[in-house]
């Protein structure tokens, strides 16, 4: 699932298109109705032509309220940079922009609102009005993370464009790939309140991992821990929220005074807080000022923010459009992790310095700004710890061998050998064949984000496939493996761990989710009586199976033939289980007697005909129970 936010000046149109887009206009607030102004994060959603549905946040544009907005934006996975057309790139445009790019967010693109009141005069040259302002605004995003982003003309009031603008945006997330799960469940808190009948409602986006209904979990940085009570994503209930979903968690056992925007949701012992960061920080190249060692900034991560002092590291001072590394001392504990990016805000006057990467979650201690061995770690945490190179190398491979994952990651041999072993316990990354683990080892691994993927992707697969076919065992091993399209070797491994890890069954040449039965419904159930009684009536002579299936249906026979109620011996022969039983313990009994007996003797036996007598008697040949010597049959193995 994913979630777009939108960015923009004031006033040029941001709510009104998530109205038009999602029918549900954003603005909650009775202030905000009144001033017709974004003050605090809306919320709406939406479903994408392809069927997906996508949630969207909506921030306020204007210069007082820039900080609401940095709640907000953080965990979105596209953005909707909104100009107006009769105004054109504003201070607040640009602000925006440039906080899009100091987040990296990973797609977007540039929607020209209220193209129903901008001018349709021709200027001398043969350009419109919307042509000339759209390369100013070429302009302004060139060098960001929207450089190529398209532009789509659209009037929210008469709804010109939208149609174009939703296909835009589906293509782009279609072009994006999913988010990475690491299976560390982590909501940052935007919204806060207490609903009559359930108490405490907190509200964000996933980031990380998927919570169930009753999860422990824990609320961080306070340590407050209570229980899913409830989920729910776009207002629809939940049992699970995924990762990338702006979810609504109801928990009991917290009471709503204690919780703060800008704490998360996390499973217990997962997380920890800290009030020191390392990263490297990029001043806007339109900074008003210099940032010097020692100044008072405002840090904000996810939805969190809180006061910093910025310690610069190798440098006494850093000018507009440089780079350095730094270090925070933060007042407030924060929980965040390496890899997140982050704004710093200038107090007073209010004004975004900049933002980057952070590097180092919890730094050992307070470095030494000149000491030249701090400055060469940083550079090469940059590159991430071996445990995180041989995960990114894994990551980029998905399910191959150690020794091209080893050899991806560049990692020494006794290094690689040593993070290989403490990733396959800690569970990041999955064995999928047995044998020695070893650097320069054959043998297929996959890291966990895959392994999930893949897992869901199998179970989804089967799941419509059970659904379509209740009254079969499961899948075909070949279907799946064509569905899939995978690889024999990989998939043969892959099949053969999700039944170790009992997420699958398996017998013979079918596969089924763990948990999947075989039930009539009631109409059935009277279809499977009604033949049963027929088979009580002649037991060796029972009805054939084009009759049973006549009675009752094929797929009914044949879930009876895999349940193990009817037992077939031939292509058009059939006996109930418990008769079936019956006869081979007989002729076993008089074979053991006897030593030998004929067609006819077995027909008179059960006093049925030659036809159901030799069906019986090949049956048994072919299966090792019996073994045929001229007009007679010896037990196999007496």
């Amino acid at each position: 699932m994913r979630v777009i936010g939108t960015a923009g000046h004031v006033d040029h149109g941001k709510s009104t298109l998530v109205a038009a887009l999602t029918g549900t206009h954003p603005d909650r607030l009775k202030e905000e109705q009144a001033r017709e102004m974004t003050i605090e994060l809306g919320f709406g959603w939406m479903n994408l032509p392809n069927g997906e549905e996508v949630g969207i946040v909506d921030v306020p544009g204007h210069r007082d309220f820039i900080e609401n907005m940095l709640s907000g934006i953080g965990g979105i996975d596209a953005a909707l940079l909104v100009i107006a057309a009769d105004e054109g790139v504003m201070p607040q445009t640009k602000e925006h922009l440039a906080i899009l790019d100091l987040l990296q967010i990973p797609a977007g693109l540039i929607v020209l609102t209220k193209i129903d009141i901008a001018s349709d005069d021709i200027p001398e040259g043969g350009s419109t009005w919307l042509d000339l302002l759209e390369i100013d605004i070429r302009g302004a995003v060139s060098g960001t993370v929207l450089k190529d982003a398209p532009i789509v003309r659209v009037s929210a009031k008469t709804k010109t464009g939208l149609d174009t603008l939703i296909s835009t945006l589906s293509k782009i997330l279609e072009e994006k790939p999913a988010r990475l799960d690491l299976n560390r469940p982590r909501l940052p808190i935007d919204r806060v309140f207490s609903m009559s009948g359930f108490g405490t409602v907190v509200t964000g986006t996933l980031s990380d991992g998927h919570l169930s209904v009753g999860d422990e979990v824990e609320i961080l940085p306070s340590g407050l821990t209570g229980r899913v009570r409830g989920l729910q994503t776009h207002k629809k209930k939940e049992e699970i929220a995924v990762i990338g979903s702006r979810t609504a968690v109801n928990i009991s056992g917290v009471d709503t005074e204690l919780i703060k925007r800008g704490e998360v949701v996390v499973h217990p012992n997962q997380y920890q807080a800290t009030r020191r960061i390392d990263a490297r920080f990029r001043l806007l190249k339109d900074a008003v000022s210099s940032v010097k060692h020692g100044d008072e900034v405002k840090f904000f991560v996810g939805a969190c923010e809180t006061i910093a002092t910025l310690r610069l590291l190798g440098v006494e001072e850093l000018n507009a459009g440089e780079e350095a590394w730094i270090q925070l001392e933060l007042r407030d504990p924060v929980v965040t992790v390496r890899g997140d990016r982050y704004i710093l805000r200038r107090p007073s006057p209010s004004e975004t310095l900049g933002g980057g990467s952070i590097i180092d979650h919890q730094p050992k201690g307070r470095h030494k700004r000149f000491d030249e061995s701090v400055l060469k770690s940083l550079e090469s945490l940059t590159q991430g710890t071996p445990a995180e190179v041989l995960l990114e190398a894994a990551l980029a491979l998905n399910i191959a061998s150690i020794k091209d994952v080893v050899t991806k990651s560049r990692l020494d041999s006794v290094k690689a050998q040593s993070v290989l072993d403490e990733l396959i316990q800690s569970g990041q990354i999955t064995l999928l064949e047995n044998g020695e683990v070893k650097t320069t080892s054959d043998l297929l691994i996959v890291i966990l984000p895959h392994w999930n993927e893949l897992k869901s992707r199998v179970e989804n697969i089967l799941n419509l496939h059970h659904k379509q076919f209740p009254l079969r065992r499961g899948m075909s091993r070949e279907e799946l493996k064509s569905k899939l399209k995978l690889s024999p070797r990989i998939y043969t491994a892959c099949i053969t761990q999700l039944v170790k890890q009992k997420t699958l069954i398996e017998a013979g040449s079918w596969v089924a989710n763990a948990g999947h039965e075989i039930l009539f419904n009631g109409a059935e159930q009277a279809q499977v009586q009604k033949l049963m009684r027929k088979f009580e009536l002649n037991p060796y002579a029972a009805p054939s199976v084009k009759e049973c299936q006549s009675e009752v249906g094929e797929e009914v026979v044949n879930a009876l033939i895999e349940l193990k109620e009817l037992i077939t011996v031939s292509s058009d022969v059939i006996f109930r289980r418990t008769d079936y039983d019956e006869m081979v313990e007989k002729l076993r009994t008089i074979l053991k007697q006897k030593e030998k007996i004929t067609l006819a003797e077995v027909r008179d036996l059960f006093n049925t005909t030659r036809k159901y007598a030799q069906a019986l008697l090949e049956h048994l040949d072919t299966i090792g129970v019996t073994a045929r010597d001229g007009d007679f049959r010896r037990l196999k193995n007496p």
